[in-house]
């Protein structure tokens, strides 16, 4: 493993020379730091809480001049201090690289980077110069030996990478901050074009996004996190009617010949993503489809007051717009098999087959229950059908739904509005340990469900086949175990029975018809997941997959990931016979492996500026029907939660011994 050489990170100095290594060093212990690309050794690292070496021959004069570099390009210019900061100290440190006289001496430059530190309005300006300022204070020495003999310096490899914690916390790693800064410009449809850079359904994530980047955000530690998702929502919607943006053939820049064609199979999220990035790449995409619609998840699983059927087809839509063709009704292994489609000449194939089959409980009487049970998956298809005038259903009396992540939610949200008198949501953990949204728990609430947490189904109660009742059992929570989660276990004596009339399994999904795909020459894994290495290959050669039926039930951002990487390896493989390295991914593994982005605030202090929400429609109303509950914010709503963002943007840089390959983000 590299051992640092010399360093300071969070404050703590590193000195090998000196003997100074403090034994509980953040220097210690860094993971995958051998190299950058295989053969290509790193030599240092730069970032926002300091630096640190491995090779202590590199030159600190065109490692940070690079690194200022970065911040001068990308310096929004809305301050002094970090406008002209940035490029002063550039400019310097340039000219000392090229072994001329510079018009700032290392106190000059000590003096601007403590401006830019403490007066800047934004992340980038107030963590720029830290490293900068780590150098000077702890090893001055160094770099004025480096300058001494006003000889050129030999330049070095390496790359800069600018993100923030709500980029590297998103699956699609959107650039957060730049599309609210165009927001804050007024420029909404420049929004938009950062987000279709990732992917093409961003009215839909606007709406049903697990928002990880507000998680991550750092508005948090002041007030609220940004209403990011309500922003994403604010710019996808502004492209309605008149103003709608238009896809053509015309935004693919290099149409490929006619045999250039790629076969997706899914049109949910996953293979939507995939297509739409294709497509922009000139391939020839057909995306077969078992149902007679697009979206997948989306469309089947996501109940209308949530997601709009009709903001969906919008999306889906632009697959046909780019050129791209839906051949609907056509299931693999039952119309087609993969070697099927290689025999039509597809250069490539991606599975992007989902998770629509549920789970059983494993309780008993559950195989017995024909009348009034259902997995989540299969209400959840019901419930659209209902919606889409295909075969109307009705609830009544009491519903039992098992479950508490968003599925589960769904379920009970949807047969309250279906007439059920009343609605119980059963869940074995306590109520914080449920994965569903908070404010999926909240919209429950609000419209009158039942909780019943520390609770556990354990047989179902059945007649002729019909659902009378379930019997559960009180559960308590154990000491934590060694991941710190505290187990739950039954509490003797604590059955007990309730009548209800449906009950519904909504404790997860699995790959439809796995034993199909191995068939095709495609392994699983023993979770009955399609197994794919790092890019997303399958063990069949020219067959990727991504999404649900890799990684098992997800999210939809995570199911639009996978597609954009598909594309971009499916792309590789028929152009050149193999995957890219990808610099910029190597950098994002590189920052997550080894915890850089910190669990902090460094920003100047802020006004309190609440949040703004979505407007809703009267819970007493909205459950008696399947309208959209949350509404669009207004412009002057959504200028002024733009205005709340900080602008958390860090730079990170690495020298290597090598110039490193380049590929795509």
């Amino acid at each position: 493993m590299a051992q640092v050489a010399f360093g300071v990170w969070d404050g703590v100095v590193h000195d090998t020379q000196k003997g100074v290594v403090p034994a509980t060093s953040p220097l210690t212990g860094l993971k995958k730091f051998d190299e950058f690309d295989d053969g290509n050794p790193i030599r240092a690292f730069f970032g926002d809480r300091g630096f640190f070496v491995f090779d202590d021959k590199i030159s600190l004069i065109d490692a940070l001049f690079h690194y200022m570099d970065k911040a001068a390009e990308q310096s929004c210019g809305a301050c002094t201090p970090c406008r002209m900061g940035t490029v002063l100290v550039r400019d310097a440190l340039d000219k000392m690289r090229r072994g001329l006289d510079s018009p700032l001496d290392f106190d000059d430059i000590e003096l601007l980077g403590q401006q830019m530190k403490t007066t800047s309005l934004c992340g980038l300006g107030q963590t720029c110069s830290v490293a900068l300022l780590d150098v000077i204070h702890n090893f001055r020495d160094r770099i004025e030996t480096e300058i001494a003999g006003h000889r050129p310096i030999k330049a070095q490899h390496g790359m800069a990478y600018m993100t923030a914690p709500c980029i590297e916390a998103c699956p699609s790693k959107v650039n957060v901050p730049r599309y609210i800064d165009y927001i804050r410009d007024g420029k909404p449809e420049n929004s938009l074009g950062v987000l279709l850079q990732k992917y093409p359904m961003a009215a839909t994530c606007g709406r049903v996004c697990v928002r990880y980047c507000e998680l991550a955000c750092r508005r948090k530690f002041v007030d609220e996190a940004v209403g990011i998702k309500i922003l994403k929502r604010y710019v996808a919607d502004q492209q309605k009617g008149p103003n709608a943006l238009k896809f053509t053939r015309d935004m693919i820049t290099r149409p490929l010949a006619d045999g250039m064609k790629v076969a997706v199979v899914g049109a949910g999220p996953a293979g939507l993503s995939a297509a739409y990035h294709l497509l922009l790449h000139g391939y020839h995409v057909d995306v077969f489809e078992k149902t007679d619609q697009a979206g997948g998840m989306a469309q089947i699983g996501i109940p209308s007051y949530r997601l709009p059927k009709d903001t969906l087809a919008l999306e889906t839509d632009i697959i046909v717009e780019l050129g791209g063709k839906f051949l609907f009704g056509q299931a693999l292994g039952r119309d087609f098999s993969v070697d099927d489609l290689f025999a039509q000449g597809y250069k490539a194939v991606y599975l992007a087959l989902g998770c629509q089959q549920g789970t059983q409980m494993g309780v008993e009487n559950e195989d017995k229950a024909r009348q009034g049970y259902y997995s989540g998956i299969d209400f959840l298809l019901k419930v659209h059908d209902h919606v889409d005038g295909i075969k109307p259903l009705e609830m009544k009396g009491e519903v039992v739904v098992v479950g508490g992540g968003n599925v589960a939610m769904d379920c009970v949200r949807s047969a309250i509005r279906l007439g059920a008198d009343n609605v119980h949501v059963v869940y074995r953990r306590t109520r914080d340990d449920m994965p569903a949204d908070h404010e999926e728990l909240v919209a429950a609430d609000h419209e009158g469900i039942h909780f019943h947490t520390l609770t556990n189904p354990t047989r179902i109660i059945v007649e002729n086949g019909k659902v009378l009742g379930v019997e559960m059992v009180r559960m308590e929570q154990t000491e934590p175990d060694e991941t710190g989660r505290r187990k739950v276990r039954p509490v003797p004596g604590s059955e007990f029975t309730m009548a209800c009339d449906t009950i519904i399994a909504a404790i997860g999904q699995q790959v439809e018809n796995a034993e199909l795909i191995s068939k095709d020459g495609v392994e699983l894994n023993r979770w009955r997941t399609v197994q794919t290495d790092w890019a997303l290959a399958t063990s069949r050669p020219g067959v990727l997959a991504g999404g649900d039926c890799v990684t098992g039930p997800s999210t939809l951002i995570y199911a639009m990931a996978a597609g954009l990487k598909a594309a971009r390896n499916i792309n590789d493989w028929i152009q050149l016979g193999s995957s890219r390295f990808f610099k910029r991914s190597r950098m994002r593994q590189l920052i997550k492996d080894n915890g850089f982005v910190a669990d902090d605030v460094v920003e100047t202090p802020v006004r309190n500026m609440y949040r703004v929400h979505n407007p809703e429609l009267d819970p007493e109303l909205r459950k008696h029907m399947f309208e959209e509950v949350e509404q669009t914010i207004s412009d002057r709503q959504a200028y002024a939660e733009a205005q709340r963002c900080m602008r958390c943007y860090r730079i990170y840089s690495v020298v290597t011994e090598h110039s490193i390959p380049e590929g795509a983000a």
